[in-house]
């Protein structure tokens, strides 16, 4: 092979399943078949049909790479053989399940690493992966399915493939697909209809699918247009653009987009305010503050820019964001003031084309007044000088016209007069050229029609050579000041421009900002959110900020975002426009044009801020793993706290005993002595108890044991469980012909003795612990009921986490070990253990054990709360202890 052909990146496809079952694996098989079909060298390096016949058969014909056997915990599991793979090359490699957990001992922890060797490696790689195994959408599908998936890929793996393509299917076609048997065994149908595949669930993660895979394709359109410099729009999805003038309108404005885009999923909202370097805008701080905030709230983005033409400005940022509508609001300009333009909202609608819908919304203010028209003509710009220079030659020709086909003969003095306001008007208009010019023009009209003798260019009388040039003094004087004027309301609206946007710079930093926009209060805006806002303010292609380490170091990139035309951030600061330092080993590169000297300050602004969100990105890893240390404290603090006391009480009682029996003063009697030496056991008991539990969780933290796992009957275990509890504190209601279960016994004993332990001891006096077993599909389910106060929905899960106890546990009721020992030893088995409220008040412990005849993994039970997570993957490992030694009569305390 060529050192090209090495040197190429294999191309990553993934099929995007909505939901378990939809067809993933199937559409890559088909794909799979396609390819060879036209000779491509195809191979499967791993796929799991999950016994489904249909797929199963799509694997024929197909060159599959023999997995890598691996053993885990007493368990032989395969995984794929990387290493074979790559060194078999071939150009396109099907690999199934991007986010599986790859079992201890592989070559990578996650099989999307295995994944990147092989495209490091110039293979193409066909994969799969479910919306609710993506990193980001974790809290989103655990609200919905109540669910919380263990494997997780992250999204900037699937979002750097190549092609994504959907795997979509209707939420009844799906549970048909279920019934008929085609997805899961029979005897599994009913539970996850009920649970996980329920028609909300499923309709909620196909929205979550195709949410997420439009916003997919909306980078690889906006990367497109930006590649290919297309400007105008393509409708393919609603964008709303609302102009914010900072008037009391704005709120209007807001509110009417929200509106119209709640009548189609997925509009956006987009409110920009334009601040115009020309002028005084009239915009209130305030109420943009408070719009910012308005629009934020319903979902939306807000955008600050700067543009010296505000309908051409906003123009431009619709165009960028590829919106499809505008939303402006009806001019506050009363009638007279319309003499000056048309205003913004009329020259958008006529400039705007046919590709954006342009709404002009009415509101209270409308005709209310913005203030003075001439802030429009604060900075003498081209069109003002050409509209100067106009008046400075026309306007003086058609007076001398009119006054010589009039021949009013008003006197020179008049004519000097009349001559010197259109001077001024010029001057007015466009500054100080068309005033010169207009001097010049009127001088010479003036001497050769209007001073004796006419129509010739001497002049006879000194008294009119004075007053030539006192009209061209006064006309050069005119003329300065307005331009000076002009120089100084230029400076001043960009003065107010540039505070206006560090303002907001201030308030982002001050409300925190998301990468979209939207902020939690005492957050610090993300480095990626500030380098958008460099990139919209100045109308840049693409920011990124590079360090290095020392100044013969190379650069690296921080952070960027936008694409030049190349589709790559600068890697050095000669690869952009404009570069703002920050220190000796920071920079802030721009690409897409050059800034003039005055925008600067400002950047630097920003380049502070951007180096600043970048420090404290940093520190809040830091301060996550100073968490996890501090967490290791709490645990030890805790543990020292629940020993000192817990180790003291019964050693107290010991050696009182044995101080008692010891003493030569009292003479026991049988019965006393028989007391005494009970109290002696009990004790001992409740050390050995105590330490067991220690060394358990212990164990189970640092996987240091193994569970023994053969089949038995439950029958053998429950009873010999329930032997360290009160008689007639618990009934038993075990169903007849269960079958065998595989667990570790000594482990299953000691887990049902804490569940039992801990239902014993929050139960009312006279209310007993019902144990229940009963057998469904391939698992078996152990259920401990108590009728005590039960624990909220929120607590449920903390009650299993080491040294807690809920808030109204007995005093000296255990260090809090005991329910998550047990969580901890049926995980390791292969089991579940979760918390259920009981009808009527109370707690349920459900015990999820596999049975004797299924080997893989039990998957978790179906309940009211968590519902049915996705099935796992036969063979997966699971994390958990190992085998401590059994004890006869565990004790245990409560969570």
């Amino acid at each position: 092979m060529s050192s090209g052909a090495q040197a190429r990146r294999g191309r990553l496809r993934v099929f995007l399943g909505a939901a378990p079952g939809v067809g993933k694996t199937y559409a890559v098989l088909s794909e799979a078949h396609r390819r060879v079909e036209r000779g491509t060298d195809v191979v499967v390096g791993f796929v799991e049909h999950h016994d489904r016949p249909r797929t199963e058969v799509l694997l024929h014909g197909l060159e599959q790479i023999p997995r890598r056997e691996l053993t885990y915990r007493g368990a032989v599991l395969t995984e794929m053989d990387t290493d074979a793979v790559l060194a078999r090359r071939p150009a396109v490699a099907v690999v199934d399940e991007l986010a599986h957990t790859n079992v201890p001992g592989s070559r990578n922890a996650k099989r999307w690493q295995d994944v990147e060797e092989l495209l490091a490696a110039g293979i193409d790689v066909v994969s799969t992966v479910n919306i609710q195994h993506l990193e980001s959408l974790g809290d989103v599908v655990e609200s919905i399915t109540g669910v919380r998936q263990r494997e997780t890929v992250p999204d900037e793996v699937v979002r750097r493939a190549d092609q994504i393509e959907l795997v979509d299917m209707s939420p009844q076609s799906l549970r048909r697909r279920m019934a008929h048997g085609n997805i899961y065994a029979p005897d599994k149908v009913d539970a996850a209809l009920s649970n996980y595949f329920r028609p909300g669930n499923l309709t909620a993660l196909r929205e979550l699918a195709l949410l997420w895979t439009a916003d997919r394709v909306d980078e690889y359109l906006q990367q497109y247009r930006t590649e290919h410099r297309i400007r105008s729009t393509w409708q393919a999805r609603e964008r709303i653009v609302v102009g914010l003038t900072g008037g009391p309108e704005g709120r209007t404005l807001i509110r009417r987009a929200s509106r119209m885009a709640a009548k189609g999923s997925g509009s956006e909202i987009l409110a920009v305010h334009i601040s115009r370097a020309d002028g005084l805008t009239s915009a209130s701080p305030k109420e943009l503050a408070d719009q910012r905030t308005l629009v934020e709230d319903l979902g939306g983005t807000y955008h600050h820019v700067i543009g010296d033409d505000v309908p051409q400005a906003l123009l431009e940022f619709a165009r960028g964001v590829n919106a499809t509508q505008i939303v402006l609001g009806s001019s506050r300009r009363k009638t007279w003031q319309y003499v000056f333009g048309p205003g913004a909202g009329a020259t958008v609608a006529r400039d705007s084309g046919p590709d954006l819908d342009v709404h002009i919304v009415t509101h209270e203010e409308v005709a209310r007044g913005r203030g003075l028209p001439g802030a429009r003509a604060a900075r003498l710009g081209t069109g003002r000088v050409v509209a100067g220079l106009l008046t400075a030659f026309a306007a003086p020709s058609l007076l001398t016209f009119l006054m010589l086909a009039g021949d009013p003969g008003i006197g020179f003095t008049n004519d000097v007069l009349l001559f010197l306001v259109l001077t001024v008007a010029a001057g007015l208009v466009g500054g100080l050229l068309p005033a010169l010019a207009s001097a010049a023009v009127c001088s010479a009209l003036m001497n050769y029609y209007f001073t004796e003798p006419v129509r010739t260019w001497t002049i006879s009388d000194g008294r009119n050579i004075v007053s030539l040039a006192v009209f061209f003094a006064v006309a050069v004087a005119v003329a300065s000041v307005v331009d000076l004027a002009a120089r100084r309301t230029q400076q001043a609206a960009r003065l107010r421009a540039e505070s206006e946007i560090l303002s907001t710079l201030a308030g982002s930093v001050l409300r925190g900002e998301s990468r979209h926009g939207t902020g939690t209060p005492g957050a610090w805006p993300s480095l990626d959110a500030l380098l958008e806002r460099v990139r919209e303010t100045f109308a840049m292609d693409c920011v990124a900020l590079l360090e290095r380490t020392d100044e013969r170091a190379a650069w690296t990139c921080a952070g960027s975002v936008g694409a030049t035309a190349s589709g790559r951030p600068p890697a050095t600061p000669e690869d952009g426009d404009t570069d703002m330092p920050v220190g000796d080993n920071m920079m802030l590169v721009l690409s897409g044009r050059v800034l003039p000297a005055e925008d600067r300050r400002v950047l630097a602004a920003f380049a502070a801020q951007a180096v600043g969100a970048l420090d404290r990105q940093r520190l809040l890893g830091e301060a996550e793993q100073a968490r996890e240390l501090a967490e290791g404290n709490r645990i030890r603090t805790a543990l020292l706290a629940a020993v000192s006391h817990d180790l003291r009480t019964p050693l107290a009682a010991i050696k009182a005993s044995v101080s008692s029996l010891r003493s030569g003063d009292v003479e026991w009697s049988a019965e006393d002595e028989a007391e005494l030496l009970r109290a002696i056991e009990e004790g001992a008991d409740k050390l050995d108890n105590l330490v067991g539990n220690l060394l358990d969780m212990s164990r189970l933290q640092t996987g240091t044991v193994k569970p023994h796992i053969k089949d038995i009957s439950l029958e053998e275990v429950v009873p010999k469980a329930l032997g360290g509890v009160p008689d007639g504190s618990v009934r038993l209601a075990v169903a007849e012909a269960l079958p065998l279960i595989a667990v570790d016994p000594g482990l299953l004993e000691r887990t049902v003795a804490n569940l039992v332990e801990n239902a014993v001891k929050y139960s009312p006096e006279g209310k007993k612990v019902l144990v229940r077993a009963s057998a469904l599909a391939d698992r078996v389910e152990v259920r401990v009921t108590d009728r005590g106060p039960g624990v909220p929905d929120s607590d449920k899960d903390r009650i299993f986490e080491p040294f807690q106890r809920y808030g109204d546990a007995p005093g000296g009721a255990g260090v809090g070990l005991g329910l998550a020992v047990a969580r901890g030893f049926a995980e390791a088995m292969g089991g579940t253990l979760e918390a259920e409220d009981t009808p009527g008040g109370g707690m349920t412990m459900v015990l999820t054990l596999r049975a004797a005849h299924s080997r893989g993994p039990v998957r978790a039970r179906p309940s009211a709360r968590t519902g049915t997570p996705a099935p796992t993957q036969p063979g997966a490992p699971r994390p958990g202890p190992s085998q401590p030694v059994p004890r006869p009569q565990p004790q245990r305390s409560g969570a």
